[in-house]
């Protein structure tokens, strides 16, 4: 059962707040600073602690719990495999260049242990390293459909390593993971969408808000404590788009998961910042956004939880989510017409115009390039059948029958594709064969999003995929499968962490 409203409002009463909530806006309605309110409006800012605070496991819906644990397993594949990128071996150098690799929380996918906020950054960089991690889902018309955050990624790392250093239980965990996930997402559909069009990298601009909020609750913050966290997570709030298709996409990623340790250790300690830093004059929503939506967020933390709805997406491929209804599309035609890629004269993908421009290497040569390219995706599919994490590898993007292919791929902006709204990835293809014949498909939904599901079951075996690109033993894999699925059992996760991935 959610949340009850009189223990929500009670909660604020406590804190001295006031008693009644802040009136949403209407949905699009946009302001550098809340709406004016009777006596004893609070802010938004104590209005997110307050709920973050209040909020016990018991409040959780069965079905928000289920849920989950598929967006757990399916990040702990991603931090394992991760380690595989680029990225892992030049982390863990760092990591021992600092010195800090004595700590209690685990390195997944690795048998070294360190302070929790190197932790959660490690765990974050490699989780977000493969673009393969889950991807919020936009609904408002005036946002790119699946263009928000990446929640779990900033979120997942502090609440792990903070859990397995304080002795938690499962439950604990969860609570904090599914608090970090609501306060990120909410944010990132509040905020004017100008900051995502400027150039911002929401995951790490609105993760650092989840990610205080995950570490505060399990270090037992109190509603003042959790403001000044938040206060102290805003002034590190950041990432740059331009860093796409790079190996500082996932280092942003990671700073938004290491951010909320260190938000909440000072915090802890005594430290003081703006308490209203969300809704504040110069604070985070008028900074980043020059504007925001309370209809968005005020009095719907939790009402319903976003990962439920809108729902959050569970990637089937390693690239940006925008190419993902154009792969299943290519992926249907070419088995069910027997296309063959020697057999191709072009293909065309006609997209709106802000999925063309996030998609910007169309002429990708390194695996994470190729991530960004929707030239690349068809072209993978068509040449070599899958579109998996082994075909997002630099030696593999740059064979020259690829780049061939490559070239036959024309990404356009269609018009009939704007016409269908930015809240859908709206992906027009057509495949002309050399013989004349061309097959044409389209697609809004890919799967994996909420409009088509992945299963416990299909989630389990994209974390197996994950598993064996790493080399980890089978049976190591199947009992992490078996821990996730029974997470509300287990009384202390540093055990369970030290036993599966030390």
């Amino acid at each position: 059962m959610t949340l009850s409203r009189k223990r929500f409002l009670s909660g604020l009463a406590a804190l001295g707040a006031g008693m009644s909530l802040l009136p949403g806006a209407p949905r699009g309605s946009r302001a550098a600073e809340p709406p004016a309110g009777p006596a004893g409006t609070i802010g938004v800012t104590t209005e997110t602690a307050a709920f973050v605070t209040s909020t016990r496991y018991e409040d959780l819906p069965p079905e928000l719990i289920a849920l989950g644990k598929q967006h757990i397993l399916d990040a702990l594949g991603l931090a394992i495999a991760g380690q595989k990128a680029e990225t892992g071996p030049i982390v863990r150098r760092y990591l021992a260049e600092l010195g800090v690799l004595n700590g209690p929380s685990t390195v997944l996918g690795t048998d070294l242990r360190a302070a929790p906020r190197f932790a959660a950054f490690a765990n974050g960089v490699a989780i977000h390293a493969d673009d393969f991690d889950d991807t919020q889902l936009a609904v408002a018309k005036d946002r790119v459909y699946g263009l928000l955050t990446h929640p779990t990624v900033p979120t997942l790392p502090p609440a792990l390593a903070l859990a397995e250093a304080l002795n938690k239980s499962g439950c604990d965990f969860m609570l904090a993971y599914h608090l970090g996930i609501e306060v990120a997402t909410k944010l990132a559909e509040a905020i004017a969408p100008r900051s995502y069009e400027g150039g911002f990298h929401s995951t790490s601009m609105c993760g650092v808000f989840g990610s205080a909020a995950a570490a505060g609750k399990l270090r037992g913050l109190d509603a003042k404590q959790l403001r000044n966290a938040f206060g102290v997570a805003g002034a590190q709030a950041g990432g740059l788009r331009e860093n796409f298709g790079t190996m500082t996409k996932p280092f942003q990623a990671g700073h938004g998961a290491e951010v909320g340790i260190v938000a909440a250790d000072l915090a802890a300690l005594g430290w003081t910042a703006a308490e209203d830093i969300l809704e504040a004059k110069r604070g985070f929503f008028a900074s980043f956004g020059g504007g925001w939506d309370p209809g968005a967020i005020v009095g719907r933390l939790g009402r319903p939880w976003s990962l439920l709805s809108p729902g959050v997406s569970i990637k089937p491929y390693p690239s940006g989510s925008l190419t993902h209804p154009a792969m299943d599309v290519m992926a249907g035609l070419i088995a069910q017409h027997g296309i063959r890629a020697q057999d191709v004269a072009q293909v065309r993908v006609g997209t709106n115009r802000q999925m063309l421009n996030t998609l910007i290497h169309h002429r990708s040569r390194t695996g994470l390039q190729a991530k960004f390219s929707m030239e690349y995706c068809m072209a993978v599919l068509l040449v070599l059948g899958r579109a998996g994490l082994g075909q997002f590898q630099d030696d593999v993007v740059n064979r020259p029958e690829l780049q061939a292919m490559v070239a036959r791929v024309d990404f356009y902006n269609n018009p009939d594709a704007d016409a269908a709204g930015a809240d859908k990835m709206r992906s027009y293809v057509d495949v002309r064969l050399m013989d004349g014949r061309t097959f044409s498909g389209q697609g809004d939904f890919a799967r994996g999003s909420p409009e088509k599901p992945m299963s416990f079951d299909d989630t389990v075996a994209k974390f197996e995929g994950c598993a064996d690109f790493a080399g980890l033993p089978r049976d190591r894999a199947g009992r992490i499968v078996s821990a996730v699925r029974n997470l509300e059992t287990v009384p202390d996760m540093r055990p369970v962490l030290m036993g599966l991935f030390a």
